[in-house]
């Protein structure tokens, strides 16, 4: 039998803490791992999408061919649950995808993890932004094209 939380996603309930920012790390697969985020016309529509989805604001980001993170609080005390945002910008993304032949474009689930203290949130950026490095995409980390802050998110 398979651990828990492994092949499946367990997403737990936000923790809020007394005058505590929450910042949410994400993961998201293509379907099939196809290989169609990394391109200037879909980093400029996830962005839209992201936008467009204003409940919760993006931080910082980066896309990779197969999958992306990204880093996310919400924009409101009474923001709606995260599972609702996400499935709003991905089903907007969905439907204004710039090459329909790449439909359906994303799995299901993603994973999801809360940060707690603002190290966390650097030392995850810090390994995310080497992603495109260590799949051979780009010498430096700071030449990959599909990387990006939207929002500073203040602890």
């Amino acid at each position: 039998m398979e651990k828990l939380g492994r092949r499946q996603p367990v997403h737990q309930d936000l923790h809020e803490g007394f005058n505590e920012p929450i910042v949410v790390f994400l993961t998201f697969c293509t379907n099939g791992k196809k290989p169609i985020l990394a391109h200037d016309d879909v980093h400029t529509l996830l962005r839209e999408s992201w936008c467009e989805a204003d409940s919760w604001i993006v931080g910082r980001y980066v896309l990779m061919p197969d999958h992306l993170h990204l880093f996310c609080s919400p924009a409101m005390p009474q923001s709606p649950p995260l599972q609702q945002w996400v499935s709003y910008w991905k089903s907007h993304a969905a439907r204004h995808w710039p090459k329909p032949q790449d439909a359906p474009v994303w799995q299901r689930d993603f994973w999801d993890t809360q940060l707690r203290r603002e190290e966390s949130y650097d030392d995850k950026w810090r390994y995310v932004v080497e992603n495109p490095v260590r799949a051979s995409l780009v010498a430096r980390a700071e030449d990959w094209p599909y990387q990006d802050e939207m929002n500073a998110l203040i602890w």
